[in-house]
């Protein structure tokens, strides 16, 4: 037993690699360039209610630094080992709100692993891959938001009013409509539409026939984009 263990710790005193000097600034560089361009998709992209600006601050710091404890660890089993235990002794706590923050951080530290590991072009590729999945996804979902405003339409003069009409009136102005809600009891009426006008005009326009319907109509237009 006593030269199994002795076996063992011989093992790992010559498991040390010299990890090389210029590779592993190359790979800190490529970390730090990867990491950053990142940042500057989560802040134009995220759709995160908190500080994006101060998150993505810290993705290059958080890169370099995954890259650099993954390169020393490497190189030593008993090293790994050791990180392991010291691990287990230090936690981190990071107060992450919503799962976009986490998901963004998790990228960071796959880009730190990956280059750490000196896997340069298989980093590189997958996170051009990730970027391009988040630009499709953002580029889909601007198509889908083609609505840009609320209409409320309420009245106390549901008899002389029917949805029909104005319906009628919208169509003839907005490229797009999308009716969300309506609500009709006794004599009053409300309902709510979400649509795409392509200039003022067109809004002006729809607001003047409607208001020629019934001149007590009352009517709210909300900007739908500028909403949060």
């Amino acid at each position: 037993m006593n030269r199994k263990i002795q076996a063992f710790q011989d093992f790992l005193a010559i498991q040390s690699i010299q990890v090389p000097m210029w590779g592993f600034i190359f790979n800190m560089f490529l970390a730090a360039v990867l990491a950053y361009i990142l940042g500057r998709i989560y802040l134009k992209y995220g759709t995160s209610l908190s500080n994006r600006k101060m998150l993505s601050s810290n993705f290059v710091l958080l890169a370099m630094t995954t890259t650099l404890v993954i390169a020393i660890i490497k190189s030593s089993l008993a090293l790994s080992l050791g990180l392991v235990g010291a691990l287990s002794i230090v936690r981190f706590r990071a107060a992450i709100k919503e799962p976009e923050e986490l998901m963004y951080l998790f990228l960071i530290i796959a880009i730190g692993l990956g280059m750490g590991a000196g896997q340069r072009l298989i980093t590189i590729v997958a996170v051009g891959l990730i970027i391009a999945a988040v630009w499709l996804k953002n580029k889909r979902h601007l198509s889908d938001e083609n609505h840009n405003l609320f209409l409320t339409i309420s009245t106390n003069k549901a008899k002389a009013l029917d949805l029909d009409s104005i319906v009628k009136v919208l169509k003839k102005s907005c490229s797009l409509m999308n009716l969300r809600r309506f609500d009709e009891k006794n004599d009053t009426l409300e309902v709510s539409f979400l649509l795409d006008y392509d200039n003022f005009n067109q809004l002006q326009k729809s607001k003047e026939e409607l208001q020629a319907l019934d001149p007590d109509l009352h009517i709210t237009f909300l900007d739908n984009k500028g909403i949060g």
